[in-house]
Parts: C-alpha cells; sequence; structure tokens
C-alpha cells in the first residue's frame, strides 16, 4: 500500500477561508485582499490560515449566469496553462501570474490557496498549444469525452499517453512559482446524480477521477513545493478510503452545501458516516461554512446574508468542530455582520475541531442528535446535541451512556444555554434547529 499523502500538511483539520460563496466566479483581487487582511487582523490568532481563489481566475466577464456556456473566454499562456486576467487581478499583469497576491497573503502570515478544474483547457485544444517538455500539442492528448458537467471549457485528458501527465506537471511547476500552498481540485471526485423535482434521474454527474488524481497528487510531489491538496465536490464510497488518504489531505463528502435547514439535516448523516475516517492529515470536507455576506454568490440573489438564522449557524459550526471538518468560510468577511465574529473565534469550540479524538454521533433520540469527542490536549469531553425538531425540545443523557471515565458536570462552551447536570444526568432545553456543545468535567 502507498504510503499517505502529504500527511504532514494538514495534521489537523485545514482552517481557512474560500471565495466561492460570497463571490461565484466574479472575485477581484481587492476583494481577496480585504478578506487576507480581515483573517489575519481578527481570525488567525484562532487559527484561520488559507485563503483560497476559487474558480473562474481566468475567465474574463465571467458571471454565475454565464459561466456554465461552452467555450467561454479564458486566458492562457502560450503552454496552454491558465493564467489570471488582469482585469480582475491587475498585479498579475506583465507575467507576474498570480505571484503578488500570494505574497501579500505571505506577508500577512496566512498562506494562498487556488482552484483549478481537471483536464485541459478547451482553448489550449483548439489552438494546439505546445506540452511544455513534450513534442505533443493540446490536441493530441485530449479528447470530447466525460468532460464536467457544468464547467464545459475543459476537456478530458489521455491518461493512455504520458505526455497527460506531462502537462498536469507543468501547471503545478508555475503553480509553485507562484507560491501556492493549497490546490481545491476540482471535478475529480464522486458526486451523487443529480434529480429532477419529481425524484428522476437527470443523467448528469460525474465520477471518481482515479487517473486524474494520481496525476495531481503526483505533479504535486515532484513541484518542489509543499501544497496541500483538497478534491472536489463530493460524495465518495467510504471503499475509496486508502486512494483518498493516499492522495489528497481532504476530501468532500457531498456536492456544494449551502444555507437551507434541509441540506444542514442531510449533511449530519453524511458527518456521521465519515467521522470515523477522519485521522490526522487526511480529513472527510463538510463543505464550505456558507455564513457571512453573499455579495455575488453562486446561490440566492445577490448581496445577502446567510440564510441560517443564529441557532441554525450555531448548530452548523457545532457539526463541522465535533465531526472534524476543514472550516472554510465562504461569506465575504468584511461586509460581514459583526455577531459572526464569536462563532469563527471560540477557543474551546475551534478545539474540539484541532485537537480531539473518538469523534462520532453517539445515537439520534426525539429529534436530537448527540455526538461525543475526547480532547488530546486535557482530560475534557465533549457532548453535541443537535435539535433536528421544528420546535423546542428539551434532551436529556446520563453520563454513564458516554465513553471513558464518569463525568459530573457540563457547560456549553457556546454560553448560550443553561444546562441541568448532576451526578447522573445532564438536561438542556434547546429551541428549534438549535445545539449546545457541553464541555464535561
Amino acid at each position: 500500500m502507498k504510503s499517505h499523502f502529504n500527511s504532514r500538511l494538514a495534521s489537523t483539520p485545514p482552517m481557512g477561508w474560500n471565495s466561492w460563496d460570497g463571490f461565484s466566479v466574479t472575485i477581484n483581487e481587492q476583494e481577496m485582499r480585504e478578506n487576507a487582511k480581515f483573517i489575519a487582523e481578527h481570525l488567525k490568532p484562532f487559527g484561520w490560515e488559507y485563503v483560497v481563489l476559487d474558480l473562474g481566475w481566468y475567465a474574463p466577464g465571467a458571471d454565475r449566469y454565464n459561466y456554465k456556456q461552452d467555450d467561454i473566454p479564458v486566458v492562457i499562456d502560450e503552454f496552454g496553462r491558465f493564467l489570471p486576467c488582469p482585469e480582475k487581478f491587475p498585479s498579475s499583469a506583465n507575467g507576474q501570474g498570480l505571484k503578488p497576491l500570494a505574497d501579500y497573503v505571505h506577508s500577512l502570515g496566512l498562506k494562498f490557496g487556488l482552484h483549478i478544474m481537471r483536464g485541459i483547457p478547451l482553448q489550449a485544444v483548439k489552438q494546439k498549444t505546445p506540452v511544455k517538455g513534450t513534442r505533443v500539442t493540446a490536441d493530441q492528448i485530449a479528447y470530447d469525452r466525460e468532460n464536467c458537467p457544468w464547467f464545459n471549457s475543459m476537456q478530458t485528458l489521455n491518461f493512455a499517453l504520458p505526455q497527460a501527465q506531462a502537462y498536469y506537471d507543468s501547471i503545478f511547476e508555475l503553480y509553485a512559482q507562484w507560491g501556492v500552498d493549497y490546490i481545491k481540485a476540482d471535478d475529480v471526485n464522486a458526486w451523487h446524480e443529480v434529480h429532477n423535482s419529481d425524484g428522476s434521474p437527470t443523467g448528469t454527474g460525474s465520477p471518481y477521477r482515479v487517473d486524474d488524481i494520481e496525476g495531481i497528487a503526483s505533479a504535486i510531489k515532484s513541484c518542489g513545493r509543499d501544497m496541500l491538496l483538497s478534491l472536489s465536490p463530493g460524495g465518495p464510497e467510504t471503499t475509496l478510503i486508502n486512494h483518498l488518504r493516499n492522495h489528497a489531505n481532504l476530501w468532500r463528502i457531498s456536492a456544494d452545501f449551502w444555507d437551507e435547514w434541509g441540506s444542514l439535516k442531510k449533511q449530519m448523516q453524511r458527518c456521521a458516516i465519515w467521522a470515523p475516517f477522519a485521522i490526522s492529515g487526511h480529513w472527510p470536507d463538510a463543505d464550505m461554512l456558507p455564513i457571512g455576506f453573499m455579495p455575488r454568490g453562486e446561490s440566492g440573489e445577490a448581496n445577502r446574508h446567510s440564510n441560517f438564522n443564529e441557532a441554525e449557524l450555531h448548530t452548523l459550526m457545532t457539526l463541522w468542530c465535533i465531526c472534524r471538518s476543514p472550516l472554510m468560510i465562504g461569506g465575504d468577511l468584511p461586509r460581514s455582520r459583526a455577531e459572526i465574529l464569536p462563532l469563527l473565534t471560540n477557543s474551546d469550540a475551534i478545539s474540539v475541531n484541532q485537537h480531539s479524538t473518538n469523534n462520532h454521533r453517539l445515537f439520534s433520540q426525539s429529534g436530537g442528535e448527540f455526538w461525543f469527542a475526547q480532547s488530546t490536549l486535557t482530560d475534557a469531553a465533549y457532548v453535541a446535541i443537535l435539535n433536528t425538531n421544528d420546535i423546542q425540545h428539551t434532551f436529556t443523557f446520563e453520563f454513564s451512556a458516554l465513553p471513558g471515565k464518569l463525568r459530573q458536570s457540563a457547560q456549553d462552551v457556546w454560553q448560550r444555554y443553561s444546562v441541568s447536570a448532576d451526578n447522573q444526568h445532564v438536561s438542556v432545553t434547546l429551541g428549534a434547529h438549535d445545539s449546545v456543545l457541553l464541555k464535561l468535567a
């Protein structure tokens, strides 16, 4: 069996920010810098460190309404590699690429991440650009099948030919020069088939892309720079666990997650399935945290705040923390409401995410999802209770039902609910869709 992929780069679940939820394909350099500065000033002391630029950085004029069209305008170099468009990223002019932006992120003590697509740009195939380091051109290593069902400006690499790997090697040579620390590789991870409103399948979807995943992982290993690898979108089977660990640091467990209560309830079940497979360096990823301000996001109206209410926001964070999902904020932070900051700077909650073990769902009872975790830093244990009911409900459990030694006290780390505890029982009344994260002693 192969050794696990770059485990030391993600010894704890990665924490950071991603441009997708707030901006879709329209993020510009000023907005990237503003969010990076906000993270450095307000969140970095609590462990937030990655600043990730998502889809569309090479696509002038792209927006949420047109980026799925066939063969949209993109910027490529002489070797068929995407380049940032200067209209969105002025510092990239004169061949600078994304290095000036990455340098700025690094100057704040943060790390820079980049979204990439599986395959090779259709424009490179049409222009027959040379594949760097080979004697072939892009059209000779690509075919027009099995393409991404939602980004139609790529073609599939033919991994029956060794030059397909050479193309991936060439783009990661470029990313290493720019100073990229984190790669979100898209359209490589299996995701569940999309269904129509009547429940019938649309026939679209994407399988787990073994050759591309291995090709990207190999290119990262040979590029000369450490890069964490995240696979997207999500929905693989747990039987792929060894391949996932051997070739990636994190992998999505669902298609895109958005701020809808029904989606959060479904994510609870997926997190319960995947939590036992989390190990140091390799993390099942419940997707970005759709909180904060969404000026031009992929979902919903423009210039909106998260659809989650206060209770649901706490349930979202409680679940992501206790199942040890990577934490990636999706909203535009400088324009978000101040009340989201306590969600992102609660040291106890973050400690559960970063420094705990034996994380698992204990049981479901009366519409409550009960989770357990044990701190690796102290003697503390944690229980999360998530109320999936649409009404207030009182939940009770016995200390004796928990793993490990017997506990005697419980406090909500969010400091939002009074908890009744004696030597045997814990009881708390939660509002609809709300939660507690209890620290036990």
